[in-house]
């Protein structure tokens, strides 16, 4: 199992400045959001991400691994307390006002 984390960067999230990788990829069973943009989850059969407002306020999440999404406080489009991300899914979240929105999704090819 591992955490690959890529090209360093320096966020600015919540007033605070975050250090942080542009994209990690995943390959654990639990991972909570650290700043970076993009996270990839593989080389797992399954991932659970958690969503931190702390440090995250936009990411894209890419499963390659069936991956749940749950935020650490509040909820997903108001209404969902965690979602299932297929493999081969793709979403992108922001958080607005403590709730994180979906802004893009692929379908979360369910079937």
């Amino acid at each position: 199992m591992a955490i690959i984390k890529t090209i360093p960067s320096k966020r600015i999230i919540n007033g605070n400045i975050i250090e942080t990788s542009e994209v990690s990829i995943v390959s654990e069973k639990e991972y909570t959001t650290n700043g970076e943009a993009c996270i990839l989850t593989r080389g797992v059969a399954e991932s659970a991400i958690t969503l931190d407002a702390k440090n995250t306020d936009h990411i894209v999440i890419k499963a390659m691994t069936k991956t749940l999404v749950k935020p650490k406080v509040g909820r997903i489009d108001d209404e969902y307390d965690e979602i299932f991300l297929d493999v081969y899914s793709c979403v992108e979240f922001k958080n607005i006002g403590g709730v994180w929105y979906i802004l893009s999704s692929d379908g979360l090819k369910q079937s």
